[in-house]
């Protein structure tokens, strides 16, 4: 049985609840899993504006909890954060599990902009990307849930959120160099529909040549959309070693 901890770490504009339908299993294939929330996610502390200062978060948060040796799986900007952390300290990292990720990481400026001057807006546009289309066309079931998650951080966290996670993933510039430190195995699991970071785009499957890929039949949101396609992928991975 696994003896580490697995840590997930959540996109913009989300928190530790996306991961909500794997952690049970992930549980009882015997990980200590630890979900966390950045810096106001919550509804507490000062959003950080870098991926870097996310990074340095969260390897101090694991500091603070006496955990040394982790597996990291995040998803979108968590990804990013993970793959800053794994290589900020390789020698604490087991395995590294990149969901929906890029790098770069791009942001439209529309979005950037929409974000800043009508989070509701920005806040549906991301809800209605983040997936695939559902049948026929219309929008995919699992959209509301997705637009009311971001729209209850939004209420208890400090204005223009969004606009600060979608900054960070634009401005973070260190992917290349980042994967080049890493030590562990990775695996980058893709949705085959994303539309946020799709699956043929980005610098990450050359700058990290010895990565298991994965695609599944999902958009941006896989956790939502493919539970239990996701669970299994990461599962065998984590088995692995």
């Amino acid at each position: 049985m696994p003896s580490s901890t697995l840590v997930l770490v959540h996109g913009a504009l989300n928190d530790h609840t996306v991961w909500t339908p794997l952690v049970p299993d992930l549980e009882r294939h015997g990980w200590r899993v630890l979900a966390v929330d950045l810096p106001a996610h919550d509804g507490a502390g000062t959003p950080l504006a870098s991926v870097e200062a996310m990074a340095d978060w969260l390897l101090a948060t694991l500091d603070e909890r006496n955990v040394d040796r982790v597996a990291l799986a995040g998803h979108s900007m968590g990804s990013l954060v993970c793959l800053e952390a794994a290589a900020r300290a390789p020698q604490r990292v087991s395995h590294l599990a990149l969901l929906g990720s890029t790098f770069p990481m791009k942001v439209s400026g529309a979005l950037l902009k929409t974000a800043l001057e009508d989070e509701p807006a920005a806040i549906d546009m991301v809800a209605r990307w983040s997936h695939a289309p559902g049948p026929a066309g219309t929008e995919h079931p699992a959209v509301p849930a997705s637009r009311t998650l971001m729209q209850a951080i939004a209420a208890r966290c400090p204005r223009h959120l969004l606009h600060t996670d979608l900054a960070a993933c634009k401005a973070y510039a260190n992917g290349t160099a980042a994967a080049a430190q890493v030590r562990c195995p990775v695996l980058l699991l893709a949705g085959a529909h994303d539309a946020m970071t799709p699956p043929s785009c980005g610098e990450l499957p050359a700058a990290l040549p010895t990565a298991r890929h994965v695609t599944v039949d999902a958009g941006h949101q896989m956790m939502a959309e493919q539970p239990r396609a996701v669970l299994d992928t990461l599962a065998a991975f984590l088995a692995a070693g």
